[in-house]
């Protein structure tokens, strides 16, 4: 098994479009049907929270979704733990979706890309608190078409290095969820 830590990053691999094999294709399968699905149940969390009111102690929704978070991640990639892991990924996107919208960003388990990316961010975070003062929908509109620039981007450079690291080896596709 590999090292759940070892996510050293080539950067030259993001600019490399070159053949995919078949098994990284499966693997690229799994990972995208696999976050499609956590997207769902992260979406039944905020309904069912919204609707119900089911769970009111938020603090304990978030510190039950970082404990998830931390046995999923010392549990180790293998045909016998699979099931168990995509399980305690369905509870912490179930538990994340009941937290809030924006802690699956701020969970990621492996550095932010390069500054660009950070920078943006950061732009967008003070156009936020700015935007609140002032009432912009100029500003907003603008945010909200940077925001989604950024997280494509995230996507594109997430996507990347699942394919670098699968053709390298690392099979872990329940982990790259948990990144994206």
């Amino acid at each position: 098994t590999m090292n759940v830590f070892d996510r050293n990053i080539n950067f030259d691999a993001l600019f490399k479009f070159s053949h995919i094999s078949a098994s990284t294709q499966e693997h690229l399968k799994r990972v995208y049907a696999s976050f499609a699905l956590c997207m769902f149940v992260a979406a039944m969390g905020a309904y069912i929270n919204v609707v119900t009111h089911l769970f009111q102690f938020s603090l304990l929704t978030g510190l039950g979704a970082l404990g998830l978070m931390a046995w999923l991640t010392a549990t180790p990639h293998s045909q016998e733990t699979e099931k168990k892991r995509l399980g305690m990924l369905a509870g912490f996107a179930f538990l994340t979706g009941r937290w809030g919208p924006g802690t699956l960003l701020s969970l990621t388990p492996y550095p932010l890309p390069e500054g660009f990316l950070l920078s943006g961010l950061t732009l967008m975070l003070l156009s936020s608190v700015v935007n609140a003062f002032v009432g912009s929908t100029w500003l907003f509109t603008a945010n909200l078409y940077l925001g989604l620039m950024i997280m494509c981007s995230f996507v594109l450079f997430d996507t990347q290095l699942i394919i670098e690291k699968a053709e390298s080896g690392d099979k872990d596709y329940i982990w790259w969820v948990l990144g994206l």
